[in-house]
């Protein structure tokens, strides 16, 4: 559906008798249709009663189950959501802009106007994760996340008047290069040492092979692909490159940048995760498993094991010691993506049917929550400036993509008083963040913490507990600026008044309401999630 979808938008986009007569915002719709189309196809394949033990597609190439199409719903949702949030701003903006008749149309850009190859782009970069979650080769494991990373990159480095966002683009595009090689090397090094692509055959042989020389590779190639991933999920310590990218990216595009990679990396790695864990579990039942053979494959099981918890180590550490000295708001989100990439590395790390329900719960309260964290500072970064509004002749051509952006966290002084329902909202997601019952993220934190505990992982525990309480500090010092009152307070409250055209749009608004109140009201009814991430975890262990 998707893949038709692009063929078609690149053909519309290609002929200038059909690209003059659409508008970049019609892109943007139809770009969501799309997803929401392929949301409701994705979960009208969940009633396929042989996909709880999977279906293999193309040869082998990619493996269909619960979770993976549990998670492509999430995922064309989220970019669905994304995008139907645009135009941020009523349609009666537009004739603040255009007060020069000779303007003509096309090239005046307001916040409904940007490139309209963002759209097919995001649809590229979600098809990449899409087929990420489903991968069971390495070949197509290898295609899909570099579908998605590619789409990435140009993503970061769309506004190519923006010295930022150029800088942020070659970042993204170098270092991921450099992740994205240590994956090749890694799935190069399993074919050298066992003959095969196939994830489900890797698994088998194992499970019965006797030469601890060929458990040596495997080892060596499952943990180089590991470290790729880590490096594309900006877990510490391969996270520098994290804060300058989101920080130089227009928040348009950070927004998908802190969610939709992650989302696909994470169940991916959770995949394998669990079919090797599953291995270990099965060797005693072998009789003619030899000396050799147990040492290898508990070598792998154990040497991935510690590198996910040294990871979620640091990753809590330094997420949160030097989020501390944060002024810019997108770099201090940077940092707290780091710090609960800790928290899910951690339920990774262990393993067991808990932590993996812990560890879907928790991947899906992330994503909602930065979405709508987001989605607000986005709107409260327009309101704030309204650039758009205070340039008559902006053209498309000028365009840096940040023009309404907010940099730093003293932006947001006072705004409770100029935008109260925006700020208390806010606010909620920074609790939310924070782990402050009884709001949904520190449910998430909780789940995690007993699974560690019931397990044995005192020491990360403790870590996990005394970060959440300092990381609080600067999620509440947000909170402080927004409630501090200022001399400017009072003209932004006056211009609004005599500007109520500027508001944001009902789209935007209704997504922001409907978010927040998720976050705030789930502990009222958490039966409904809490109920399909154990089914899931259930169905990875196949009980």
């Amino acid at each position: 559906m998707i893949i038709i979808s692009i063929l078609i938008l690149i053909v519309a986009i290609a002929l200038p008798s059909i690209n003059s007569n659409i508008s970049s915002l019609l892109y943007i719709r139809i770009a969501s249709i799309i997803f929401i189309y392929a949301g409701v196809l994705s979960l009208n394949a969940l009633y396929i009663q042989s996909i709880g033990s999977g279906i293999g597609l193309y040869n082998g190439l990619f493996q269909v189950t619960l979770i993976s199409q549990f998670f492509d719903i999430i995922i064309v949702l989220i970019g669905s959501l994304i995008l139907v949030a645009w135009p941020l701003m009523n349609n009666n903006t537009s004739n603040l802009v255009e007060k020069d008749s000779t303007i003509i149309l096309g090239n005046v850009i307001s916040i409904n106007n940007y490139p309209r190859e963002y759209s097919l782009i995001v649809l590229l970069s979600t098809l990449g994760a899409s087929l990420l979650i489903s991968s069971s080769d390495l070949i197509s494991l290898y295609l899909s996340i570099e579908l998605q990373s590619f789409g990435v990159y140009i993503l970061a480095s769309l506004y190519r008047n923006s010295e930022n966002a150029i800088s942020a683009g070659l970042k993204y595009f170098l270092l991921g290069g450099l992740s994205s090689c240590l994956i090749l090397l890694g799935a190069g090094l399993i074919y050298t040492f066992t003959g095969l692509t196939n994830f489900e055959s890797i698994y088998n042989i194992i499970a019965v092979l006797e030469n601890n020389y060929i458990f040596q590779g495997l080892s060596l190639g499952l943990i180089l692909i590991f470290i790729g991933f880590l490096f594309k999920i900006s877990a510490a310590p391969l996270h520098n490159w994290a804060p300058d990218v989101y920080d130089e990216s227009p928040s348009i595009v950070t927004i998908w940048l802190t969610i939709m990679p992650k989302i696909s990396i994470l169940i991916f790695l959770l995949d394998i995760q669990t079919e090797i864990g599953l291995i270990e579990n099965i060797l005693p039942n072998y009789s003619l498993i030899n000396e050799w053979n147990t040492i290898g494959t508990g070598s792998v099981v154990s040497l991935i094991k510690t590198l996910l918890l040294i990871s979620s180590l640091l990753s809590l550490i330094i997420g949160t010691i030097v989020g501390l000295a944060q002024s810019k708001i997108k770099r201090l989100l940077a940092y707290s993506t780091i710090s609960h990439i800790g928290f899910i590395l951690l339920a990774l790390a262990i393993n067991t049917e808990q932590s993996v329900e812990s560890l879907l719960f928790y991947i899906f309260q992330y994503s909602i929550t930065n979405l709508n964290s987001f989605l607000i500072i986005i709107a409260l970064g327009l309101i704030i400036h309204k650039e758009v509004g205070n340039k008559d002749n902006f053209k498309l051509e000028q365009a840096k993509g940040s023009e309404n952006d907010i940099n730093y966290i003293s932006e947001l002084k006072g705004q409770f008083f100029a935008n109260p329902l925006l700020s208390i909202s806010l606010s909620i997601c920074l609790f939310s963040m924070a782990g402050v019952p009884p709001l949904i993220g520190f449910f998430s934190k909780q789940f995690v913490l007993y699974s560690a505990l019931q397990n044995g992982y005192y020491f990360i525990s403790i870590v996990a507990i005394v970060v959440s309480v300092i990381s609080a500090s600067y999620y509440l010092n947000i909170i402080k600026v927004l409630n501090t009152n200022s001399s400017k307070n009072l003209d932004s409250i006056i211009i609004n008044k005599e500007t109520e055209e500027l508001n944001i749009s009902n789209y935007h608004s209704f997504l922001i309401s409907t978010l927040t109140i998720s976050i705030l009201i789930f502990i009222l009814k958490p039966y409904i999630i809490l109920n399909s991430t154990t089914l899931l975890s259930l169905s990875l262990y196949n009980f």
